[in-house]
């Protein structure tokens, strides 16, 4: 990400506690169990971003933003056994 919009993005995601796994090509938070995806952010404004960052979520387990469709059962689970 660049630009001042990017640097207002990455440290929103630094101090909401995610870190960027660069393999996965996403911002990950182990304890919040949500990840989202580098075109997710660059695409979003950080007020939105916020948002996602904030929401309550009501099903257990790993929550993944994406942009389009969801993700492949198989890709979802490689990526919760790769981030834990």
């Amino acid at each position: 990400m660049t630009g001042t919009a990017g640097a207002r993005k990455s440290q929103l995601l630094r101090k909401s506690g995610y870190a960027y796994n660069f393999n996965r090509m996403v911002y990950f938070n182990r304890q919040a169990k949500k990840a989202f995806s580098v075109e997710f952010v660059e695409d979003h404004s950080a007020s939105y971003l916020q948002r996602y960052i904030k929401k309550t979520e009501r099903e257990p387990g790993w929550h993944f933003y994406f942009n389009g469709r969801d993700l492949p059962t198989a890709v979802r689970r490689e990526l919760e056994g790769a981030l834990g």
